[in-house]
């Protein structure tokens, strides 16, 4: 016969074996924080389940890493197809930067922090004691997951609702040095109810390994820009700024 473990270890071992869960209360608080009623409650609480919560015979099946990886590409694609829609005149190469900067983890973790969900998050008592419900990562990888349950319970609109209200701050304090004088000329444009910008060169003059680009851009009937530049992107940047200096007083 095997001795009996102490005390304390078989509580421990309870406690680690236990199904993760949250009250009535809490998931009622957690839903109304983030705008999506859970048809199946269970997604939400396991989105919330750290891994360190359960016992690692349990992780794949309890905790949040499956819906961590679900949500992260959900979010992927949430956030392509916002910038596909709202910065037309940009090349991926433009795009890419800022799709980065919205899914990175500190990302997530700040959208997390919008919901003030950190209290809900299901630790270990040893995580606890250290402070993972305000860990960077624990965080992001949380909001993941909840972006993941959100997707599987309500489908991509309530996800991109979920996203939208999440990332709002950071979609309207986006650096300047993402938010270039196209992008600027163009959401004046839309802002005004007209056309998008027109670019078409003028000029091209130099040599081949140093040529030089003119563009005149054109936001009808609010007049024309023309500026010059080492590529056409330089140039179309140059002629959108001086137009946008020229309609707002800004640049």
């Amino acid at each position: 016969m095997k001795p009996a473990r102490p005390k304390r270890t078989r509580l421990r071992a309870a406690a680690k074996a236990a199904v993760p869960s949250l009250s009535d209360a809490q998931v009622k608080t957690v839903q109304d924080r983030i705008g999506h009623h859970f048809k199946d409650r269970q997604l939400l609480v396991q989105a919330l389940t750290h891994p360190s919560a359960v016992a690692s015979a349990d992780s794949v099946r309890l905790s949040n890493q499956r819906l961590e990886f679900l949500g992260d590409r959900v979010l992927n694609l949430l956030i392509a197809e916002r910038l596909i829609e709202r910065r037309k005149t940009e090349s991926e190469g433009d795009l890419a930067p800022r799709l980065n900067r919205f899914v990175k983890k500190g990302a997530c973790a700040e959208a997390f922090r919008h919901f003030k969900l950190q209290e809900f998050i299901i630790l270990s008592d040893g995580e606890i004691a250290s402070g993972g419900n305000e860990r960077e990562s624990t965080m992001g990888d949380a909001c993941e997951a909840v972006i993941g349950a959100v997707y599987l319970d309500g489908g991509l609109s309530a996800a991109r609702k979920f996203v939208e209200a999440g990332w709002a701050h950071q979609f309207s304090s986006a650096p300047v040095e993402t938010r270039d004088p196209k992008t600027l000329l163009q959401e004046w444009a839309q802002g005004q109810g007209l056309p998008l910008p027109k670019y078409h060169v003028v000029n091209r003059s130099g040599p081949d390994h140093e040529p030089l680009y003119e563009i005149e851009v054109q936001v009808p009937p609010h007049g024309e820009a023309t500026a010059t530049g080492s590529s056409k992107r330089d140039a179309e940047r140059n002629a959108a700024a001086l137009l946008l200096n020229t309609l707002t007083g800004t640049s």
